[in-house]
């Protein structure tokens, strides 16, 4: 571990004065010019080698920069070397595993900190009640708030914004009502909670209900508002309330703009639709990854291929999506040849296709006729690719293998 990458010279420099007064101190200090997990794993070979192993302090200092920089499986090595880890290092495990993905290891760590007799704090119960919502676990999540009731943090307000969001995406809309109503205090966090929750479980017009009662309202819930009419297919409502939005003088952000965009291709305006690009651009929006790519979505279904394609040539970064979006622009629109030729550009720029670009460069081979190159193509994307095919692709392969028959029969080597 000592042998990791580089580290500031001049904070490494100073690690040989451990040996001198106060080195636990001076360990510490070495921790203000990390600003990656290459220096920290550095900076933990130099503790290791100079005999300030295993030091609580400073091994809850590791924990916490290790989980924030991502690195589980070293920080989960650490916890499991402290001798008497306290209720923050439990909190940074539980925490760590709840935002990389790993639910059901912050639930398993909150359980071990129950049964190691170590009172939680307030900072204990959201970590774990975000897991419950990652993982749909509701029964532990109901058993979870009523621990937090018995340890007397029923009134936090980021507890409480918590459970909402917990009990809103478990679709337990009786539970987050109650703990809405019995909220004293809302801030607007609290009332966007429940406003995207209600959205979230097809209840539109309560949501709109409650949105017209929100005391204040910020970007995010107006744009909550917004979406919600979008997803809930009722886009003439959607610039009305854009509108009003813009009469009360809040201006949008790019999910505003990206939602009324969706407005837009819902409603098949094209002119719409180049008001909002216009829009964007005057009022100085980027057109980066997120808008440009709802853009060329909406240029392409509403007809208009050749803005669709100036917009994504004009773009510096394009994601993935942004890739088959145009891909499959392109074949929508007839031009199956563009969209093979773009499939190869993407391939050239070391952008890794997915099922979705698969099932655009396969239609465009129906399209163009290329038989054998979608044959190519399908095995290339389930044998180097690891993609496993869905329906989609069947229905693209049954139609070249259809089109190779056609071409093999004799009446159409005759001409006729």
């Amino acid at each position: 571990m000592a042998s990791c990458l580089s580290c500031p010279p001049d904070a490494l420099s100073r690690i040989p004065s451990f040996l001198n007064s106060t080195p636990k101190f001076e360990a510490l200090s070495l921790f203000g010019p990390c600003k990656n997990s290459k220096q920290l794993k550095q900076i933990h070979g130099k503790i290791i080698r100079y005999n300030l192993f295993p030091d609580q302090l400073l091994l809850t200092k590791l924990l916490r920069h290790y989980s924030s920089y991502g690195e589980i499986d070293y920080a989960t090595s650490l916890f499991q070397q402290m001798q008497a880890p306290t209720t923050f290092a439990w909190n940074l495990m539980i925490r760590a595993h709840a935002i990389n993905g790993n639910p059901r290891q912050a639930l398993l760590f909150y359980n071990l900190l129950i049964i190691s007799a170590l009172p939680p704090d307030k900072f204990t119960f959201p970590f774990v009640l975000k897991a419950c919502a990652v993982s749909s676990s509701i029964n532990k999540g109901k058993e979870v708030h009523a621990f937090a009731i018995k340890a007397g943090y029923s009134k936090d307000m980021f507890l409480k914004n918590t459970l909402l969001d917990l009990y809103l995406k478990c679709g337990e809309l009786e539970y987050a009502r109650l703990v809405f109503d019995k909220m004293r205090v809302r801030s607007v966090v609290s009332w966007t909670i429940m406003l995207a929750g209600l959205i979230g479980c097809g209840k539109l017009d309560s949501a709109r209900a409650l949105f017209d009662e929100m005391p204040v309202r910020n970007v995010v819930s107006w744009t909550a508002m917004i979406d919600g009419y979008v997803v809930n297919r009722r886009p003439e409502e959607v610039f009305d309330l854009f509108w009003q939005m813009q009469a009360e003088g809040l201006r949008p952000n790019e999910f505003t703009l990206v939602s009324l965009l969706r407005a837009c291709t819902e409603l098949g305006s094209l002119k719409l639709g180049a008001w909002v690009h216009d829009y964007a651009v005057k009022n100085g929006f980027e057109v980066g990854v997120y808008l440009g790519t709802a853009l060329i979505d909406m240029y392409s279904k509403c007809g208009s291929l050749r803005e669709a394609r100036q917009v994504f040539d004009k773009m510096g970064n394009k994601s993935l999506a942004t890739w088959n979006s145009m891909i499959a622009s392109l074949g929508v629109h007839g031009c199956g040849e563009e969209a093979l030729v773009l499939f190869q550009r993407m391939r050239d720029e070391n952008v890794q296709p997915d099922a979705i670009t698969f099932v655009g460069v396969l239609c465009a081979c129906v399209q163009t006729h290329h038989v054998d190159e979608g044959l190519s193509l399908f095995k290339y994307m389930t044998e180097y690719c690891g993609i496993v095919p869905v329906l989609e692709h069947y229905i693209c392969m049954f139609q070249l293998w259809n089109r190779a028959k056609m071409l093999q029969r004799p009446d159409n080597n005759r001409g006729i």
